[in-house]
């Protein structure tokens, strides 16, 4: 690429760039996309360019292929019930040490190699994350549902220059700790915080009309649309809890939340920075 291409490119990101000055943006990583260490390297890489052009990245990731890989190790098998993980107390402290170290400190040590500064956090620093017993028909163990949110040690780490990552374990009343969704942490720390928008990364394209046809992705989608593509089966298995913790955020004032497919390399730069966005965004 010569340089005048280069050039022009950074003139097209320009507005966008202006348009997000300042503003917080909270991304949800997770997922497959977490073991590839070149589609890691893309996402670690966009979000330290975000913190340089000005914007506030919180970033939130969950872990779910390293739990189930540490716990094969000790010889436990994975359970899910409802697409949710059974946890019991030897299961809560291996999430435990697998988010909150292994793959949370891991994330922290990516961004400082592409030039970011980060600091490593989970829902138990400050109280940041409040929880109780998920209440489901079946029970699930030690798997929870936030009912507080204090974001001061965020804010905090924001102020003073920090990219805060954060693993979403939570704390109980009585000293527990909680296995917590990523996507519906994500979700209420963006609302607490005001967020611009909530990015929540997966391993599909987005939203699909015809889940295998990728080019019947639904580009952007209103929150009163919602109950009538339910309704249709176009959200349907998986992508239900995803899309409800996008029209919760968005209900809680978040401006505007992304589903993005985070296979593909630069997908949070596509999305923010260019005239052709990628993925699914979801408007009030």
């Amino acid at each position: 690429m010569d340089n005048n291409k280069r050039a022009e490119i950074l003139i097209q990101a320009m507005p966008y760039i202006q348009k997000n000055y300042g503003q917080t943006i909270v991304v949800k990583y997770g997922g497959n996309a977490m073991l590839n260490e070149e589609l890691k390297e893309a996402v670690m890489s966009d979000i330290v360019l975000m913190q340089l052009v000005g914007i506030n990245v919180v970033l939130v990731h969950g872990g779910g292929p390293e739990i189930s890989q540490m716990l094969d190790k000790t010889g436990k098998k994975s359970e899910f019930k409802n697409g949710l993980r059974v946890t019991d107390k030897e299961t809560i402290d291996i999430v435990q040490q697998v988010l909150a170290g292994k793959v949370n400190k891991s994330l922290v040590q990516h961004l400082s190699r592409c030039g970011g500064r980060a600091i490593g956090l989970c829902g138990l620093d400050g109280k940041m994350l409040m929880a109780k017993k998920l209440n489901t028909n079946e029970d699930l163990g030690f798997v929870g549902e936030i009912d507080a949110v204090n974001p001061l040690i965020i804010m905090d780490s924001l102020k003073n220059g920090y990219i805060p990552v954060i693993s979403t374990i939570a704390g109980g009343y009585n000293g527990e700790v909680y296995n917590i969704n990523a996507d519906l942490a994500a979700a209420k720390i963006a609302a607490k915080l005001g967020a611009k928008k909530l990015i929540l990364m997966t391993d599909i394209r987005g939203l699909l009309r015809d889940v295998n046809d990728e080019s019947s992705l639904i580009s952007v989608v209103k929150v009163n649309d919602v109950p009538k593509l339910m309704g249709d089966g176009v959200i349907k298995g998986g992508m239900i809890p995803k899309i409800d913790c996008c029209v919760d955020a968005l209900r809680s004032g978040v401006k505007r939340a992304h589903i993005l497919d985070g296979r593909l390399k630069h997908s949070i730069l596509l999305e923010l920075f260019s005239d052709e966005g990628i993925g699914t965004m979801l408007c009030k």
